[in-house]
Parts: C-alpha cells; sequence; structure tokens
C-alpha cells in the first residue's frame, strides 16, 4: 500500500501590494505616493511636488511588505 502525501498549498501574494509596492535595486521595497492623479489645479506646487517622489519604506514596513509578497 502506497503512501499518499497532502498536497502543500501555494502562498499566494496580496494583490493590493502588487499594484503598489515595487522592489528597487536595492532590494528595498518603494510606493508611489498619493494625491498626483487628479484636481490638480487647486493644489499647491508644494503638495504637488511632495506627492510626486517614489518613497521607501521603513524597516518595519518592509517586514510587512516581505509577507504579502512571499514570490518577490
Amino acid at each position: 500500500m502506497a503512501l499518499k502525501l497532502g498536497k502543500v498549498g501555494k502562498q499566494k501574494s496580496r494583490s493590493a501590494a502588487k499594484k503598489r509596492l515595487k522592489k528597487t535595486g536595492t532590494g528595498k521595497w518603494a510606493f508611489e505616493k498619493a494625491s498626483h492623479n487628479h484636481l490638480l489645479l487647486q493644489k499647491s506646487k508644494r503638495q504637488k511636488n511632495k506627492a510626486s517622489h517614489t518613497v521607501a519604506l521603513s524597516n518595519q514596513q518592509s517586514k510587512v511588505a516581505g509577507r504579502l509578497l512571499p514570490s518577490s
């Protein structure tokens, strides 16, 4: 009688994290700031400039991002 081994489930990536987070060349996680898509006429230059940058996650947030995206 042969033993049947149970299938191990695949780890799934969190879809929301896939859409928002990217891994940089140095291995850090980065994301685009919000508030730079529409209604730009009423926003100040300072507000638009601050929203246009890509920002790296902190160390603690990077650990969470790694769990949300196990395949990356």
